[in-house]
């Protein structure tokens, strides 16, 4: 019941427009995005300054210390060390793990042989297989890709794998419906179906090979964005510390959304499928 003076459409009104605002920022996530990072970084900018400075900081000082930095070179000459081995391991990690998938996939004689191998690779905790990579590959690139790759590879070959095992059935009976080739199904049918989970595959590989870059330098030769983060810790530069570990986030906030926009490339189909419910 409304009262004297005012309509049913009178009282609809703001919850309509509180609908069209929310229905506006769901199409626009970046927005949130956005703004529930700058919350956060308010937040920190204003609960920080009360710490002690030594084990915090804020981030006003963490960008002066990262002018100076730039500034110095010292930041643009370690994303370079760490840039190359890292796009070097993670395409290696990218496509070896899929040949690997497809291969243990589509065989089952690789399945059997290999399985074991890859589950106890798998297990094996990477530090403890660091001495032994340090040892023949070297404490240069070369092991830094090693160690990278034998972190960030078994996401690529286990979700692969997972996803040409899901094809369903009934689509490939459709192909021998149409009579098409083996090599015809597999690529027309088998790997489009699979890339959902390839793509998630190379989404998480690519976390893990920031880690892996990190990981080495730190057991490696102390270079990189890894080297920048040991040396200001052992000189208790906290502000100077946070800069390596922001760009190491970006950088892995860029990687990924460049993954995302890949993969809505490559599956446009089930995009358009998502927006039919």
């Amino acid at each position: 019941m409304t009262g004297v003076g005012t309509s049913a459409a009178d009282v609809d009104a703001p919850a309509a427009e509180a609908t069209t605002i929310a229905q506006w920022l769901k199409r626009h996530p970046n927005v949130i995005r956005v703004l529930a990072v700058v919350a956060f970084f308010i937040f920190w900018e204003f609960a920080a300054r009360g710490m002690n400075p030594l084990f915090m900081s804020y981030p006003s000082a963490i960008f002066k210390a990262g002018i100076e930095i730039v500034a110095s070179g010292d930041l643009g000459t370690a994303l370079v060390e760490s840039a190359v081995p890292l796009f070097i391991g993670l395409a290696i990690s990218i496509v070896g793990g899929i040949l690997i998938g497809v291969l243990i996939a589509q065989f089952w004689l690789f399945e059997y042989i290999l399985d074991p191998f890859l589950n106890a690779l798998y297990a094996i905790p990477r530090v403890a297989l660091v001495p032994l990579i340090i040892l023949w590959a070297g404490l240069e690139n070369a092991g830094k890709v090693t160690i990278l790759v034998s972190i960030a590879i078994f996401p690529v070959i286990f979700n692969t794998y997972a996803g040409i095992k899901d094809v369903r059935g009934n689509l490939l009976e459709i192909g021998r419906a149409y009579c098409a080739t083996p090599l015809q199904m597999f690529v027309r049918i088998v790997i489009p179906a699979a890339i959902p989970y390839i793509m998630a595959g190379i989404r998480l590989s690519v976390g893990l090979a920031i880690i892996g870059i990190v990981v080495a330098e730190f057991f490696t030769a102390i270079s990189g964005l890894g080297g920048l983060i040991v040396k200001y810790a052992n000189t208790f530069a906290t502000a100077k510390l946070f800069v390596p570990v922001i760009v190491i986030a970006v950088l892995g906030v860029g990687l990924t959304e460049l993954v995302q926009f890949l993969e809505r490339r490559f599956s446009r189909w089930r995009i358009l499928e998502r927006e039919r419910f």
